[in-house]
């Protein structure tokens, strides 16, 4: 333990969490409770259900955020403390107490790592719940079982996190796999964290479906955009929206229901298409299918405006490619984002949900390519 310089790690740690709490605008978090804490008391807060479960989301949230900054605090104090009653143990209680206090170290570190991705999300939209689609692309059969391999690393990512997931919409290939897929993350910065996951993800390996074995190159797209509130209030005129329906359908044609509930609902301005079967009613997958397309505007809306920005600062080199992760099992295994370089070896723990690194990754690129851009 004589080799670990507590001194040099605690004043380190007590100016990182500084940092972000400065960056954090603790005295606004604060306020905002308070202000929350008022309006969840209101009796007559829960005459509008939908309205009273934001209310006390957006309180719950708020509260966690603040108590992460101040217990990160506390904890670094209490390593403090630890490193200071060492020095009056005994040699074999003060190694206890030293070997406890580097563990924690590095746990208290690992969990600023974590803050300060949390602190990048900074967007117009991060904070908000995420509707996220994958759409098989060239390859085939290859890329319709990629598509579903997709949608299982993501639904397997949000249940390791803890985060509720709701499958909307599911359109099987004919053969094995899937066509799209489309589901809600309902929890806070969902958006902000998966929107970097957003692009044309590649797979390369040996073709379970070649008789003759040999290696396929298949592709899927991801696409990411926030959940609307009411407040966001995108009013789609009636005039504007095409509605067809249809019967639901599963794996092979297989009949799941037996009636047309299910939803396609196109914007003839835009072109846009959406597709609900997973709820039980014609009228649940309507308004399904509504908030969707709600929000595919809004995001829509979103990169109009940013693109007359860009207008107007001149030219600034595109932040994503065609192509951001390469998935390859043969000849090698190794999952490689493009972006920010950043791999691993071990694919059947990426494709298992194991997607955080990449994340953080994909955050902290994208946050120094907006620096870039402004410098």
């Amino acid at each position: 333990m004589a080799s670990f310089d507590f001194s040099a790690e605690i004043r380190e740690l007590r100016a990182v969490h500084a940092s972000i709490a400065a960056v954090s605008d603790l005295e606004g978090i604060e306020r905002a409770i308070a202000e929350l804490s008022e309006r969840a008391a209101d009796p007559q807060l829960w005459d509008d259900p939908q309205v009273a479960q934001q209310v006390t989301s957006a309180l719950s949230h708020k509260q966690a955020e603040l108590n992460r900054l101040t217990s990160l605090g506390s904890r670094i104090d209490d390593v403090e403390v630890m490193v200071e009653l060492a020095e009056a143990e005994d040699p074999q209680s003060a190694q206890e107490l030293l070997s406890e206090a580097r563990t924690e170290c590095v746990s208290i570190r690992r969990k600023l790592e974590e803050l300060e991705v949390l602190v990048l999300l900074s967007g117009e939209y991060d904070q908000r719940e995420a509707v996220v689609t994958i759409r098989s692309g060239a390859g085939g059969v290859d890329a319709a079982d990629f598509a579903e391999m997709l949608l299982r690393m993501y639904l397997r990512w949000a249940e390791k996190n803890g985060y509720p997931t709701k499958l909307l919409d599911t359109s099987y290939a004919e053969e094995a796999g899937l066509k799209s897929a489309t589901f809600e993350v309902n929890a806070p910065f969902a958006f902000g964290r998966l929107s970097v996951e957003a692009g044309t993800h590649r797979l390369v390996r040996i073709s379970p479906f070649d008789n003759q074995g040999r290696r396929q190159t298949s592709f899927a797209a991801v696409e990411v955009v926030p959940l609307i509130e009411q407040t966001d209030a995108i009013e789609i005129p009636e005039a504007e929206i095409k509605v067809d329906v249809f019967r639901s359908s599963g794996p092979g044609g297989q009949s799941v229901n037996t009636t047309d509930s299910a939803v396609r609902m196109t914007h003839l301005p835009t072109g846009i298409v959406v597709s609900m079967q997973n709820e039980k009613s014609q009228l649940q997958n309507r308004a399904a299918a509504l908030r969707v397309l709600q929000s595919r505007l809004l995001l829509l809306r979103k990169e109009e405006e940013d693109a007359k920005k860009k207008e107007l600062a001149g030219d600034i080199k595109a932040s994503w490619g065609d192509q951001m992760r390469s998935y390859v099992l043969h000849p090698y295994q190794m999952v490689k984002d493009l972006r920010t370089g950043y791999e691993e070896g071990n694919t059947a723990n990426v494709l298992d949900g194991g997607l955080n690194a990449f994340i953080d990754a994909g955050i902290r690129w994208r946050a120094s390519s907006r620096s870039a851009g402004k410098d």
